[in-house]
Parts: structure tokens; C-alpha cells; sequence
């Protein structure tokens, strides 16, 4: 698989909307129940993976090419992955915001 930062940056809107669905899920499952222990679990488990997971779709490819001395590729690598997804993040925002 070739990488690029629009890939990147879709796969980190795909997961987040990933997330968004499942927590909407649990929410309608659980409306009316009080919050347990494992409920506190679950979130901070889930935001350690999402960390790991964004901090690999956005800085892998650019650490690569650091350490292959390619300096100037990886930050625009970096920059390109974080513009593009912004451009995401606003669309869905403007779309949001329409509603």
C-alpha cells in the first residue's frame, strides 16, 4: 500500500467517525443507567488507543523520511496530513452547521 497524506487523513476522519457511531450506540443502550467503574475504564482505554492510532496515521510516514534525512519531505508530509484533514474537519463542520 502506497502512503499519503490524504490516506492519512481520511483514515483518521474514518476512525473518528468510527468512534463517534459506537459511543452513539453504547449512549442508546445505556440512557438510563448510572455510570460504573468499567464505564471510566472503557473512555480512558479508548482515548489511549485513539491516541496511538492518530499518533501513527499522523507522524509515521513523516519519523520515516526524519530518520531517512529526508527533512524537508517529512514536514511537508506532516503538513499536508494535518491540512488536509483540517479541510475535512471544517466540510464537516460547514455541513454540521447547515443543519
Amino acid at each position: 500500500m502506497k502512503w499519503n497524506p490524504f490516506i492519512n487523513a481520511l483514515a483518521a476522519v474514518a476512525y473518528i467517525g468510527a468512534v463517534a457511531l459506537f459511543m452513539h450506540f453504547i449512549e442508546s443502550l445505556r440512557h438510563d443507567t448510572p455510570d460504573t467503574l468499567l464505564d471510566s475504564l472503557g473512555f480512558i482505554s479508548l482515548f489511549v488507543c485513539s491516541a496511538a492510532i492518530m499518533a501513527f496515521l499522523f507522524f509515521y510516514q513523516p519519523l520515516v523520511r526524519l530518520i531517512e534525512g529526508k527533512k524537508a519531505a517529512a514536514v511537508s508530509y506532516f503538513l499536508k496530513t494535518i491540512g488536509i484533514f483540517g479541510a475535512i474537519t471544517v466540510a464537516v463542520l460547514a455541513l454540521v452547521s447547515l443543519q
